[in-house]
């Protein structure tokens, strides 16, 4: 029985390391390469499988009919991530993510979606998908197709689980679509950039009022990068301060992947029945800890997130 499901992308990244980016139409020469697996769903399955432990995570999503499906499984596996809500889609290539990141950590990124859009709603009903949201503590949806994400929402919320949302780049899609599925989720999880786009407003406590509106008991945690974290719950403001890198003679390397990294471990935390302000402080951890590796998956083990959290 697993403890947390995630939902949504699973990519293979190449990521292109840089001194700078290019201005349009500028040449610029690529430092190094990395081929390796990514996607925020994977990524996020992947830190939490590292916190709680092998068989605790699965991962529900969508591969294509290429060797990087057959790697993402052996990968999966090998993480102690479930892999039995997979969906092996024979048409279509699995997703790639082609990302760029310069000398500070700051990235680029484009994406082929591939498979990772033809989760639908209708694959939710398979016998192995619906044990592992009936068995489930928490489910954790990232950026599968909105419709997936609503009925999961809405089922998962029928069954008393706890939901948390990432929308990612689904938050495209405008707040009347968005925020249908706002009452069935637990945690609203975004980057400020997200949550203002969405909105509609720079101000992040008008932000989080317009999304509370819709669901008064949701809470509202926005992601500050380097500088932390906000959650909105009720009238209550908490802020957890993320990690001084060099104060622990740790560099930034690559940024890629600190947000899954951040959910992965917030929802592990949860699914452990931790109090929110040190699920907050996993999460903080975890990601400022990824952002010192280059890989995208670079998030931390148990010993390792407990020895930085002192």
């Amino acid at each position: 029985m697993v403890a947390t499901v995630v939902v949504g992308a699973i990519n293979w990244d190449t990521t292109m390391f840089v001194d700078r980016f290019p201005h349009g139409g500028e040449e610029v020469v690529v430092r190094r390469i990395t081929h390796l697996p990514g996607g925020k769903a994977g990524n996020a399955a992947v830190a939490s499988a590292r916190l709680l432990g092998a068989n605790q995570t699965a991962i529900i999503g969508a591969l294509g009919n290429d060797w990087v499906a057959t790697e993402h499984v052996r990968i999966f596996k090998d993480e102690g991530v479930d892999v039995s809500g997979l969906k092996h889609n024979e048409s279509i290539h699995s997703g790639q993510a082609y990302i760029i990141v310069d000398k500070t950590g700051a990235n680029q990124i484009h994406t082929y979606f591939g498979a990772n859009a033809t989760i639908l709603p209708e694959d939710l009903n398979d016998n192995a998908r619906r044990r592992l949201i009936e068995d489930a503590k928490l489910i954790c949806i990232m950026d599968p197709p909105f419709e997936t994400s609503l009925k999961l929402a809405k089922e998962a919320r029928r069954l008393g689980k706890v939901v948390t949302w990432d929308p990612g780049i689904k938050s495209q899609l405008g707040f009347d679509v968005t925020s249908t599925l706002l009452p069935y989720a637990d945690y609203f999880i975004a980057n400020e950039s997200e949550v203002g786009f969405l909105t509609g407003e720079k101000a992040r406590e008008t932000a989080a009022r317009k999304l509370r509106r819709i669901n008064p008991r949701l809470k509202v945690i926005m992601k500050l990068g380097a500088r932390g974290v906000i959650m909105y719950s009720g009238e209550d403001r908490i802020t957890s301060a993320g990690l001084d890198m060099s104060a622990l003679g740790l560099k930034v390397v690559n940024t890629v992947g600190c947000g899954d990294t951040f959910i992965g471990a917030f929802s592990a935390a949860l699914a452990e029945t931790r109090p929110e302000m040190e699920a907050l402080r996993w999460a903080n951890c975890a990601a400022s800890l990824k952002a010192t590796r280059a890989e995208t998956r670079g998030s931390p083990d148990r010993t390792t997130l407990f020895k930085y959290l002192g």
